[in-house]
């Protein structure tokens, strides 16, 4: 725990320095295929920094997010057996592995999008599926969406409330994303249905 304490700590210290919005840039992109700690807290602190620039930092957040996808994507489809499976094994997440592995056979395109908004560890999903293989242009585009949307929900509303919010998000992290991951996919259901 004190590892991860301390690398938490380095994460947040980015926010102080004026290579802020480089680092998130690339702690998104690494969090996304290998990384423990995710982009939101380097995000946060940035956006509370400075509250008008939330939006911009949501979108640099969003493209690392998405770019770091589609490397998971690519060590899973490439280098599963030389990468990827030293990385699940290295988090423990072998068992969550073979979970996912039957969640896609049945959903892929919802599977991204709930894990790319919630705080499930992404990369397990970013990894698997290159390794199993599903459709890239759905991939890209649920990870689009739902990473986006992620990031863009913390960045909007530190922009509309400034650095009260920041707290208020805090606290109630974890009912916002069941909230919002119910919207989303109440909104991939409509699309669904329309088209």
């Amino acid at each position: 725990m004190k590892f991860l304490r301390r690398l938490y700590d380095w994460v947040l210290h980015w926010a102080e320095t004026p290579y802020g919005t480089p680092a998130l840039f690339l702690l998104a992109f690494c969090e996304s295929s290998f990384f423990p700690v995710p982009p939101d807290i380097l995000l946060i602190a940035l956006a509370v920094g400075l509250p008008k620039k939330s939006l911009k930092y949501a979108l640099v957040c969003s493209a690392g997010s998405l770019l770091g996808g589609c490397f998971g994507y690519l060590i899973g489809w490439e280098f599963m057996a030389a990468i990827g499976d030293t990385i699940i094994q290295f988090y423990g997440l072998a068992g969550k592995y073979s979970y996912v592995r039957d969640l896609y056979a049945r959903y892929d395109a919802w599977i991204i999008g709930v894990a790319g908004f919630t705080p499930i560890p992404y990369k397990v999903f970013t990894i698997t599926a290159g390794a199993f293989k599903i459709n890239f242009i759905v991939f890209f585009i649920a990870s689009l969406v739902s990473r986006s949307a992620r990031f863009f929900l913390i960045g909007g509303l530190i922009y509309k409330f400034g650095a009260a919010i920041q707290q208020f998000i805090d606290r109630y992290f974890n009912l916002l994303v069941i909230v919002f991951t119910l919207l989303l996919i109440l909104g991939f259901g409509v699309v669904k249905w329309i088209f």
